[in-house]
């Protein structure tokens, strides 16, 4: 499967946030895709990004890779990350790796929007 991505700025009760709607399989494969997009919209002064993953299938661990390198090239301007996630599946995998201590998971787009840093 391949990996979709869009992304759009929704207002929120912290400002603006840019929200990356991600669907497919984030993998070896396709992650170096979703790598490309955070580095760009950062590089464009996106700074406070929400990852929706509501519509991926498949995560492992090169996709966790590409999602923390977002995350350190955001906080480097002061800014944040956010996913939304209510998959099981995928959340056990941020659960094993500890990575619920990382990243704010929320279980709707308009929480993260609206979430407060």
């Amino acid at each position: 499967m391949d990996l979709s991505l869009s992304t759009r700025t929704v207002p929120g009760a912290g400002g603006d946030r840019t929200v990356v709607e991600v669907g497919g399989e984030i993998d070896v494969y396709t992650a170096p895709k979703l790598r490309e997009q955070l580095v760009e919209l950062v590089n464009d002064g996106s700074y406070h990004l929400v990852v929706d993953m509501e519509g991926v299938d498949f995560l492992d661990s090169t996709g966790l890779g590409v999602l923390v390198g977002g995350l350190k090239r955001v906080r480097a301007h002061e800014g944040s990350l956010r996913l939304v996630c209510n998959q099981e599946r995928i959340l056990k995998i941020f659960r094993i790796t500890d990575l619920t201590k990382v990243f704010p998971i929320h279980t709707s787009v308009d929480e993260a929007v609206n979430a407060v840093d």
